[in-house]
C-alpha cells in the first residue's frame, strides 16, 4: 500500500514538470488516443487532460474548445503519404499503394480520422474538411495519379483512364466496404480488388466507350446469364 500510495503522489509531480512542445505533444498524442477508442461523441477535453497526466486548465490554456483541439490533434498525427511507390508495374504500384492505405486506415490516427467523418454533423465536419483532404485525401489522389500516368507510360494503361472517376475509384471502394460491410482489407481482398477491378479497368485493350453501344436502363436490362450462373 506505501508503494502504491508513492506512485499515486508522484505521477502527478512528475507530468507537472512537463512545459512546453512537451506537454503540447502529450496533449495532442492524449487526444488522438480518446478519438480512437471513444470516437468523437465520447471525446471530451478532461478525459483528454486524464490521458496526458497533466490539469484540465493546461488543455484549455492551449485550446479553448474541443474542436480546437482535434483540428490541431489531426493535423499533426495524420500518417504522411509521401513516397510513391515504383515497383515496376502499376499492378504491384497499386497493391503497395493500397497496402499502405489499409494500414494508416487500421492506425490510430486513421481510426481518430474516421471518428470525426462518420460522428460529426455538417457544421462541425466542414472544420475538419480541409485537414482531412489536405493530409490524407490529396496526398493520396496525387499518388494515385502519378502511378496511373506513369503506367500510360510504360504502356499498361490506357490514355484515357487518367481521370478523377478512375483516382477515386480505390479510395472510395476501401471506405465503402469498410464502413459498410466491416471489412479490414487483408491482403487476398486487396490484390482481388486491384486483379478484378482496377486492371480491367486501366488496361490498354479494354472496351472502347466511344464506340460500345448504349446499356439499357436498369428497369430494361435482361439477364442473359443461365440458371444458377454467375449474375
Amino acid at each position: 500500500m506505501v508503494s502504491s500510495s508513492w506512485v499515486a503522489t508522484q505521477a502527478p509531480t512528475a507530468a507537472s514538470r512537463r512545459r512546453g512542445a512537451v506537454l503540447e505533444r502529450a496533449i495532442l498524442d492524449a487526444a488522438l488516443e480518446q478519438l480512437s477508442t471513444v470516437g468523437w461523441n465520447g471525446l471530451t477535453m478532461e478525459g483528454v487532460a486524464a490521458g496526458a497526466q497533466t490539469g484540465k486548465a493546461a488543455v484549455y490554456r492551449r485550446w479553448p474548445s474541443k474542436e480546437d483541439l482535434v483540428e490541431d490533434a489531426l493535423r499533426t498525427g495524420l500518417p504522411r503519404f509521401d513516397e510513391v511507390p515504383d515497383l515496376g508495374s502499376v499492378r504491384d504500384d497499386l497493391l503497395d499503394l493500397c497496402r499502405r492505405a489499409r494500414d494508416a486506415m487500421f492506425s490510430r490516427s486513421g481510426f481518430a480520422v474516421r471518428s470525426v467523418i462518420y460522428e460529426c454533423d455538417s457544421e462541425q465536419a466542414e472544420r475538419f474538411h480541409a485537414v482531412i483532404f489536405e493530409g490524407v485525401i490529396e496526398p493520396t489522389l496525387k499518388m494515385l495519379r502519378k502511378v496511373i500516368e506513369r503506367g500510360i507510360e510504360r504502356g499498361e494503361v490506357r490514355a484515357e483512364a487518367a481521370n478523377g472517376y478512375v483516382f477515386d475509384a480505390v479510395p472510395s471502394m476501401m471506405m465503402y466496404r469498410s464502413k459498410v460491410c466491416g471489412s479490414e482489407w487483408p491482403d487476398d481482398d486487396l490484390e482481388q480488388m486491384i486483379d478484378q477491378l482496377m486492371v480491367p479497368l486501366l488496361r490498354p485493350d479494354g472496351p472502347d466507350r466511344s464506340t460500345a453501344e448504349p446499356s439499357a436502363p436498369p428497369g430494361d436490362r435482361v439477364s442473359t446469364a443461365a440458371p444458377g450462373g454467375v449474375r
